[in-house]
């Protein structure tokens, strides 16, 4: 399988974090919160966090404290197929095809649920063909990228496709919530919208950087789940994290990465390409540490933090995006994403050279 076009896409609106804190701080939620928490949310927004602006699916960002079902299930269907078809479009572009040249299109989210799913919104606006396949994936959360990238790669396998165009996309502002709990409060100041897409094909590109999926794992472990997850309450997603997750995700992505490497036989050592999922600050150290990757390595996906925070399954397709643009070395790169279950997926891809005169 060949990752033959990218794309991505935001809210119009990007707010720094201070201009969070302020909006929050103005906020009644705020005022309903306790000491300690408030605390924690100043120290959070305006500490060095690795997050600088956030782009929202709100104007005025005051929206994000009508924190009730009616009003961020609108949100979410409101602006979920915006993003997710904004982001297709461009990596149409960018593979150089068309909408009627897609076979399968899978669409993965975590942070909202339609029925009929985002697939018919999406379909309908691109112009995809009525006998297109359709997959529509939920629950997977900051980790779906992959596990989306796996199923296009068994219909390519299969020969049910020649060209599938896989989608994330995220309004983590529709997945709201404030209480003193420490994991709710860090999420709130975390968390971006966005939407990624690729073109997947059976055939390699023409014309342009070589880009190959080989070898991919994922790892589950659910005796683990309630670390990170979403639950209901009052109507409303409420998201549980605890702190031990960032120890948890290196842990998981060291497992996945020596599993890969063995199936694969690449050397650890020829892995010269580090695209992970940019959970937090924290996060990225802890895979620094545990992957023995020096500060250089992790540019990337700590440019994806620093502009948009963390934007759940979108991530991944903004650090590999960034990766392409920003000349990272031909060889064999680690792609890793990881979230809700507890999961952790990997896949080791093979970058061509750029084209002469590209």
């Amino acid at each position: 399988m060949f990752v033959s076009g990218l794309g991505t896409a935001t809210p119009p609106d990007r707010y720094t974090q201070r201009e969070c804190y302020d909006a929050l701080e103005a906020s009644d939620q705020f005022a309903a919160l306790n000491p300690r928490s408030r605390a924690i949310l100043r120290k959070v927004l305006l500490g060095e966090n690795g997050i600088a602006t956030r782009h929202l699916a709100l104007n005025p960002l005051a929206d994000a404290f009508q924190l009730n079902p009616d009003a961020l299930y609108n949100r979410f269907q409101q602006q979920a197929p915006t993003l997710a078809t904004r982001a297709a479009e461009r990596a149409l572009a960018d593979a150089g095809f068309t909408a009627k040249d897609m076979d399968a299109v899978v669409i993965s989210t975590c942070t909202g649920y339609l029925c009929p799913g985002l697939t018919s919104y999406v379909s309908e606006r691109l112009g995809l063909r009525p006998e297109i396949f359709t997959l529509d994936l939920v629950g997977q959360g900051c980790g779906a990228a992959l596990p989306n990238w796996r199923a296009a790669e068994a219909l390519l396998a299969g020969g049910r496709a020649d060209r599938v165009l896989s989608i994330c996309v995220e309004v983590c502002s529709a997945a709201m919530y404030l209480d003193d709990d420490v994991g709710v409060l860090v999420s709130a100041c975390l968390f971006g919208d966005g939407a990624g897409a690729a073109v997947l094909t059976r055939e390699a590109p023409v014309g342009k950087r070589h880009l190959e999926w080989t070898t991919a794992v994922s790892v589950l472990k659910p005796e683990l789940r309630d670390q990170l997850r979403f639950e209901s309450r009052g109507g409303m997603l409420r998201n549980l994290l605890k702190l031990d997750v960032p120890e948890l995700a290196a842990q998981a992505a060291g497992e996945v990465l020596e599993q890969a490497l063995r199936e694969s036989g690449v050397a650890r050592d020829r892995i010269n390409g580090w695209i992970l999922h940019p959970g937090g600050r924290d996060v990225l150290n802890a895979l620094r540490d545990k992957l023995g990757l020096a500060p250089e390595d992790l540019r990337w996906s700590a440019a994806v933090l620093h502009e948009y925070g963390n934007l759940s399954s979108a991530s991944v397709y903004f650090a590999l995006q960034n990766a392409l643009a920003g000349g990272a070395p031909p060889g064999w790169w680690w792609l890793c994403s990881f979230g809700a279950g507890f999961s952790c997926h990997g896949a080791i891809l093979k970058a061509g050279e750029m084209p002469a005169g590209v």
